[in-house]
């Protein structure tokens, strides 16, 4: 204990500005706390006993150790008994014959639930944190050390909590050759090279960030995937991440490959109704079990973009998923089967097809398969309605599939937090059994009595030392679990919690933070893809505007095809005179979004083509409130990066200075969408701007020939474009 008295001199040292951080420790830093909250936390003791042996105890021990003695800045023990007062207990009843005796209400709270009280015992103070599982335990022993980050009080807990929802998974999009399909945060953290010999002790620390927000299962090959993950010496790499991550609670899934029983069977076919294809995916199954014993289970993209899928073989997505989920229930595995689909021929809609491929098999998928559903009914764009999928199939497992990595908005170097997105979505009616047949009643399995329920989340994470590629991205990785684990929670609570954890609970710079943060989406919804406009940015890499693009190899690629912009108006019509894409909602839904006037403004686009002098809410012109909507983004993000500079004295150097060269970046992108975007539909509408409106910077020519070959993210060059010319003029 050598650093003790450094420890003890930060915690008494009233600090301005913290030390510098890279933020590798993301919300787990353990700070001491300041001299004045030190009072408040004396109670807590010197002492973490637990009486169970298992892996899960140990890392709680750990955990719980790491955790009061950098906050508390003192010494603390761990052991098997109750030496002195004020002391943490944390167990089960099975193995803590104390918490056996207090009787404490565990009995619907399930594996993973967890209970936290203050109490007395044989006259000393301790604090029980006690689960029906070590893994219930080790979610508690992390919600009581937040609780003490967040200097909230501690003296009297009586904190009862269990997850909403069952499967809370992260989907890797990482490849075998240690790159990301959409990843912003470098290398993936999976080194598939060194395994299974030697494991990256980061995979540690990735599954104790995971474990304290709930998160207990991680997809770790991507699902465009290769079919090498399912051989024998990658199941073998597989195992080992297995182990490193099992204490914490999280189970490995993988992606297959449908057409594997060929590329690596030698099947002369991927026929889910063949006897051979279907014996081969059952011995893969057992082989898969017999070196990973707690293998969660398949994710499956299939008729997808390419990717091979029953339909190859005039079967369907159930006889698919059926197949794998048969293959895996002798072992209690699931199936993912994720809805995001669309046939090489173009439907009339794009967004339609889903729920017309899905909603005639409903009942139809064995009970371990789950369907997979994109929040929206397109592609994680700024802002969609919620997918009409969702309430409409009563009778089969449906979970949300939510994008951490920000793909459409701004990668890493925008700050666009996406709690307000996901609590959108989840708050959402369906309809579906009446009003307050909400999203989250349907995720969580409230709604149609689900059993087996799962909210997944594509991962932003990489090997970047921060692992999210920006400071506040890590807030998105925080908030997806929060929200997993109850999908009614308040995405401003979230956002306040976590930069207390992450920077500090001075109120002169939470309260601003958190502010930045909830407005954050809305801003980028403005400047990218105002009034319900959709999927405007360039293709391939989806960084910058595109909104003219009309050449992507197929109409529903290009932005044209969904922004419809023409000299009488813009915006896709998809009531009754159009694709009649709103029939695939139940009736008050149908009706609301059907008709211009109770269509919500911020979707009005998405539904209705609306001529360009139509009025909106604020008594301007569609053509006016776009512009206005284009420039109040930038004019906001500029905003945002003032306050952000004004809070330099109360945040770490390292730490502010990233963020505020990002905001410098997202203050050039966001006045490039500007100019663009309102270049290219002025082209098109003929209008004048309104007035006392700046006019794009450059000509539409120029815009056009902009291009982003080597964006992060899309494993290769994007479209080639020539370089814009140097001497453009503004018109």
């Amino acid at each position: 204990m050598k650093l003790l008295p450094l420890v003890l001199a930060a915690a008494f040292g009233m600090l301005s500005a913290a030390q510098a951080e890279d933020g590798y420790q993301l919300w787990l830093r353990y700070q001491p706390l300041e001299k004045p909250a030190l009072a408040g936390y004396r109670g807590v003791g010197t002492e973490v006993v637990s009486a169970s042996h298992s892996a899960t105890a140990k890392v709680t021990a750990d955990e719980l150790v790491r955790g009061l003695s950098g906050l508390l800045a003192k010494r603390i023990a761990a052991g098997d008994s109750i030496r002195t007062g004020g002391a943490v207990l944390f167990g089960t009843p099975t193995n803590s014959p104390t918490i056996a005796s207090l009787k404490l209400p565990l009995e619907n709270l399930g594996p993973e639930g967890y209970v936290i009280r203050s109490l007395t015992v044989k006259g000393k103070k301790i604090t029980v944190i006690a689960g029906n599982s070590d893994i219930g335990a080790l979610y508690g022993a992390f919600r009581f050390l937040k609780v003490i980050q967040t200097r909230a009080p501690a003296d009297h807990l009586d904190i009862v909590s269990a997850p909403a929802v069952k499967l809370r998974l992260l989907d890797h999009w990482d490849n075998l050759d240690g790159t990301i399909e959409r990843g912003y945060a470098g290398a993936s953290i999976f080194n598939w090279w060194t395994l299974p010999e030697h494991v990256s002790p980061r995979l540690v620390d990735y599954a104790r960030a995971n474990a304290s927000i709930g998160i207990n299962g991680a997809v770790v090959i991507n699902v465009n995937a290769s079919a090498l993950i399912l051989t024998r010496d990658y199941i073998a790499k597989v195992a080992a991440i297995a182990d490193t991550l099992r204490p914490y609670g999280i189970k490995v899934y993988l992606s297959a490959r449908f057409s594997a029983p060929i590329e690596i069977g030698r099947l002369p076919t991927a026929d889910p109704l063949d006897p051979a294809v279907r014996a081969w995916w059952k011995n893969k199954a057992d082989e898969i079990y017999h070196a990973i014993p707690d293998f969660g289970g398949f994710l499956v993209k299939a008729n997808s973009e390419g990717q091979p899928g029953p339909q190859d073989y005039g079967r369907s997505h159930a006889d698919g998923a059926n197949m794998l989920a048969d293959a895996l229930a002798p072992h209690g595995g699931v199936v993912m089967w994720r809805a995001f689909v669309y046939s090489h021929e173009v439907p009339d809609d794009r967004i339609k097809q889903a729920y017309s491929e899905f909603k005639p098999f409903d009942g139809k998928f064995r009970d371990n398969v789950i369907v997979q559903v994109k929040n929206g009914p397109l592609d994680f764009q700024p802002r969609e309605p919620f997918s009409a999928l969702f309430g409409a199939t009563p009778a089969t497992n449906t979970g949300l599939e939510v994008q951490i990595t920000k793909e459409y908005l701004g990668f890493n170097t925008h700050l666009v937090y996406l709690g307000p997105l996901w609590q959108e979505v989840m708050q959402s009616d369906t309809y579906a059994k009446g009003p307050s047949s909400t999203v989250a009643k349907v995720i969580d399995g409230s709604l149609f009595g689900s059993k087996l329920t799962l909210m997944a989340g594509v991962s932003n994470i990489g090997a970047d030392r921060n692992w999210c590629g920006s400071i506040f991205d890590q807030a998105n990785w925080y908030a997806f679990g929060r929200l997993a684990w109850d999908p009614n929670a308040s995405a401003g609570d979230i956002a306040n919690d976590w930069v207390k954890l992450t920077f500090n609970n001075n109120p002169a710079l939470t309260k601003p933070v958190v502010g930045l943060m909830m407005g954050s989406r809305e801003i980028a919804v403005d400047y990218m893809t105002p009034l319900g406009l959709a999927h405007q940015m360039g293709t391939s890499g989806h960084y910058g505007p595109g909104p003219w693009v009309d050449d992507a190899g197929r109409p529903d690629w290009n932005p044209v095809y969904y922004a419809r912009a023409d000299r009488s108006g813009i915006g896709f019509d998809r009531t009754a005179t159009g694709s009649n894409a709103v029939a695939q909602y139940f009736p008050a839904v149908a009706d609301k979004f059907s008709k211009l006037e109770t269509t919500p403004e911020n979707l009005l686009l998405w539904f209705h083509h609306v001529p360009w002098s139509y009025r909106v809410a604020s008594g301007r012109t569609l053509w006016d409130e776009l512009v206005s909507r284009y420039t109040d983004g930038e004019a906001k993000v500029h905003a945002m990066a003032g306050t952000w500079a004004k809070l330099k004295p109360l945040i770490d150097a390292e730490r502010f200075d990233v963020t505020a060269d990002d905001l410098t970046i997202q203050e050039r992108d966001a006045k490039l969408w500007r100019d663009a975007s309102i270049a290219y539909f002025q082209s098109v509408s003929g209008l004048p701007l309104p007035a006392g409106m700046k006019a794009p910077a450059h000509s539409l020519s120029y815009y056009k020939a902009l291009s982003w070959p080597y964006a992060p993210g899309q494993g290769g060059p994007g479209r080639k474009i020539l370089p814009p010319p140097e001497d453009d003029t503004q018109h």
